[in-house]
């Protein structure tokens, strides 16, 4: 059989079911990445499993989003991760290293090799020729102790690339033109493989800033083939040795196809308040901004920050704007100063922040009020920037440093100047960071080390299985597309407590309703909630917090369109029921504040997809579904993957 390179990835790692999409199959899982916001939550769980070393070939830990020092909650968690690393036997990269995806991709991306994170933007590896996912800590936690990772077979969605970038265009605008095309959507269920002559005019980071953000297309991963470019990246890192060439077979087919010529391509844009609401930048030229951001994990490279510097090179940024530069590593940090475009950008009137996440998950550089952002991050969900009522749209560098010059949004074509030519570092000096990346422990040394928990980190408290009869009230009733940052948002004032459920949960849904906790919390004990949604519920970051801090609230059920498909691992996990309309015109039977009856419950999800749920005083009742597998039901029907995994220890499964 000719295969493409997602199908030779899946079956080289394939331990349980067939590889026909929609069926569940079981990965085994080479590599793992957690960062900060979620990691705190992933040692604990792999401290509740009882976890000696990591079984991995590699996992890695990054301290990258919560970085600011307010007080003594992100330096004790990050010494609490530092302990863990030691004690589980795994990579530690120090805060100021730099962002994960990035990072991992220089230091331990592998050809050919399976990729679990707990950040959704993990896909974005899959430039190094991987197979890389997103998903909720507690499944890479159970991928560290060696567990199998359970996905639907996806489709494989292959995009042809003919031509080459014309000037002043970049990679943004090729994943920006996608998701113009088929909006946050396009990509659930499938992996994307991209193929053809036009890959090869694409440099491995540029290819980053593709995979990227096919996290916002809803996508399982994305996949390049792993070819000389991925060995010059490999190369210039000092990894040759570890490459190994990847490609698909001639001949391979793939279950949809679509093309991109890649010179027929122009600067694009996506306006307020989703990635998926792309248009041309000349649509929306001239509109005044008050912030241009360079940086995040969607625009890691070197170019990214080497073509702002020459654009504003000997020049300056316009009256009131605040140019912000966020360096995604340290390393490229340190290539940007000796090469002198700090230099450039810091004459012209920018900001250097650290190597990190920084505003892309709201920690610093909130956008003012009522006033428009610029930004070359992954998402522009409301209220992430840290700024409530936020303005920001997403575009290239290219866009981004041309607006920064005039002061409003500004397609960088119409700019006097010829368009710069980027020579990328050839060589990287590893002395210079070498102790940034910090080397597991040997077994020997890991059964020595005490974990260091300081005062804001908590347990995770005991859950419930799943009633046969409860009466649920419907706390909230929203539309589509609500993000995770909308359940339970991220920023300085939230993350800080990531290891302190009871209070994390305090912020949950507020900017939905800044009442849903108190009401939650008057029916935690009592009855329980659940709430409605419509499409897509759940879409954006793999915070499993999106779904723990809801499920300690008492949400019992929810009822959408359909999710995202993170979003509803981790309501599985949790032991929180989801459920779909079979007949959307229900959705509009259901007002907040209905309670819904739900009886025999254990029995009806074991004995059919389709169910009904009555509302009570209206003598109505709604028709659902789930997608549960056999080994979804009995993690809900325990409470949660958690009491599913001591079910097992205590029956010696």
């Amino acid at each position: 059989m000719k295969m493409n390179v997602t199908q030779k990835l899946i079956s080289e790692h394939l331990v349980s079911g067939e590889m026909t999409p929609g069926e569940e199959i079981g990965l085994e899982i080479d590599q793992t990445l957690t960062q900060d916001a979620t990691g705190t939550m992933v040692m604990l769980e792999l401290e509740a499993m009882g976890i000696d070393q990591a079984k991995t070939e590699v996992s890695a830990q990054y301290v990258d989003h919560n970085l600011i020092q307010d007080d003594y909650r992100n330096p004790d968690d990050h010494m609490f991760l530092r302990s863990a690393a030691n004690r589980f036997g795994i990579y530690y990269s120090r805060p100021g290293n730099g962002v994960s995806h990035p990072v991992h991709m220089q230091k331990l991306a592998r050809p050919g090799k399976t990729l679990l994170g707990s950040d959704s933007h993990t896909c974005a590896n899959g430039c190094m020729g991987m197979l890389a996912m997103g998903a909720g800590g507690i499944d890479v936690a159970l991928a560290i102790a060696g567990e199998p990772y359970y996905i639907k077979m996806p489709e494989v969605w292959g995009i042809k690339l003919t031509g080459k970038l014309p000037d002043w265009v970049s990679a943004k605008d090729v994943i920006l033109e996608l998701l113009r095309r088929h909006d946050v959507k396009g990509g659930v269920g499938k992996v994307i493989e991209y193929y053809g002559p036009g890959v090869k005019e694409l440099s491995a980071m540029d290819r980053h800033v593709i995979a990227n953000m096919g996290a916002e297309l809803g996508a399982t991963g994305t996949v390049f083939p792993a070819d000389k470019e991925v060995k010059h990246f490999m190369k210039v890192q000092g990894r040759e040795e570890e490459f190994e060439e990847l490609s698909a077979d001639r001949g391979a087919e793939y279950d949809i196809e679509e093309e991109i010529d890649l010179s027929q391509l122009e600067p694009l844009i996506a306006k307020p308040s989703s990635p998926g609401k792309v248009v041309p930048v000349s649509e929306v030229a001239g509109e005044p901004i008050y912030q241009s951001y360079i940086g995040s994990s969607a625009n890691p490279g070197y170019r990214d920050f080497a073509v702002v510097a020459e654009i504003v090179k000997d020049k300056h940024i316009a009256e009131g704007l605040s140019l912000d530069i966020n360096p995604s590593s340290r390393q490229i940090l340190t290539q940007l100063v000796e090469d002198g475009h700090i230099a450039s950008l810091l004459q012209a009137g920018a900001r250097l922040h650290q190597a990190g996440c920084n505003g892309c998950i709201g920690m610093g550089q909130a956008p003012a009020s009522g006033k428009n952002s610029l930004r070359t991050t992954p998402r522009n969900f409301p209220g992430r920037s840290g700024t409530k009522e936020d303005s920001v749209f997403l575009c290239s560098p290219e866009t981004a440093a041309a607006s920064a010059l005039t002061g409003e949004i500004t397609d960088p074509r119409t700019l006097d100047m010829s368009y710069p030519k980027i020579k990328e570092p050839t060589k990287v000096d590893f002395q210079k960071e070498k102790h940034m990346l910090e080397a597991p422990s040997t077994p020997a040394e890991g059964l020595k080390v005490e974990l260091e928990k300081g005062p804001n980190i908590s347990s995770i408290p005991q859950m419930n299985p799943l009633q046969d009869h409860f009466e649920v009230p419907v706390l909230l009733k929203m539309g589509d597309n609500i993000s995770t940052d909308e359940i339970l948002a991220g920023g300085s004032r939230v993350l800080p407590y990531r290891s302190n459920l009871p209070k994390i949960s305090t912020f949950t849904f507020e900017i939905v309703d800044d009442n849903y906790y108190e009401r939650a919390m008057n029916l935690r004990n009592e009855s329980g909630h659940a709430v409605v949604g419509g499409y897509n519920y759940g879409q954006g970051s793999s915070r499993e917090h999106a779904a723990l801090a809801p499920r300690y609230l008492g949400m019992k059920a929810v009822i959408t369109k359909d999710f995202a498909r993170i979003h509803l691992q981790n309501l599985i996990n949790f032991g929180i029921l989801p459920l779909t309309f079979v007949n959307e015109s229900d959705y509009d039977k259901v007002e907040q504040d209905d309670v819904l009856e739900f009886t025999g419950i254990r029995d009806k999800i074991q004995e059919s997809y389709e169910f009904d749920v009555g509302i009570k005083g209206k003598d109505e009742t709604i028709r659902v579904k789930h997608s549960l597998t056999d080994r979804h039901l009995d993690i809900i029907l325990a409470g949660g993957i958690i009491n599913w995994v001591k079910n097992k220890q205590e029956s010696g499964v």
